[in-house]
Parts: C-alpha cells; structure tokens; sequence
C-alpha cells in the first residue's frame, strides 16, 4: 500500500533559515479550516545537506543525522521536537504534512 492511499495532505512549509537549528511549524488546521493533528512529515533539503536531532539536543553542522540534497525524509517521530541545521549556507527544507 502507498502513502498517498493511507494518508491526507495536511500542510506544506518551506524553511529558509537554517544557520542555527530549528524546528517545525506544525499544522493546527488543515487546508479545510478543519483541526488536525499531522503524524508524519516528509522533508526534502535542497541548496545545501542538513543535520537533524529530535532526542532534545540540538543538531550542528558536524553532529546530527545526516540528510543529502535531493534524499527524502519520512519523518513518523515528535513532530515537536525534531530540529534541523543546515550542513552549509544555502540550505531550504520543504517539507509536507500528513496524517
């Protein structure tokens, strides 16, 4: 079974400022105005590779896992307390929610 048969499209966000770790805005309400509560986000990192933690320490450039340009990350975690770096200037994570 695929993703995109078991889960609804929630949000999207994408996030320029990576040059000290951040974390995620999670939807409240969904496209529809309707409350939610997304289990499940998917990142892509482009211009530049990222780190990311979620164990309450922050990644840096040089520590966290490692996500390459273009690489998916499914992230089923704490929507809450995952955070990202980037590796070098010019990184952006897009990223989509589902539930």
């Amino acid at each position: 079974m695929s993703m995109r048969s078991i889960t609804s499209c929630l949000g999207y966000q994408q996030i320029t400022s990576l040059a000290t770790a951040v974390g995620l805005t999670v939807p409240t309400l969904s496209p529809e105005g309707l409350q939610c509560s997304p289990s499940v986000a998917v990142i892509v990192p482009e211009g530049a590779s990222i780190r990311w933690r979620d164990d309450g320490v922050n990644p840096t450039a040089a520590i966290g896992m490692p996500v390459s340009v273009g690489s998916i990350l499914e992230y089923d975690g704490d929507l809450t307390k995952v955070r990202f770096i980037q590796q070098s200037a010019g990184a952006v994570l897009n990223v989509v929610y589902y539930a």
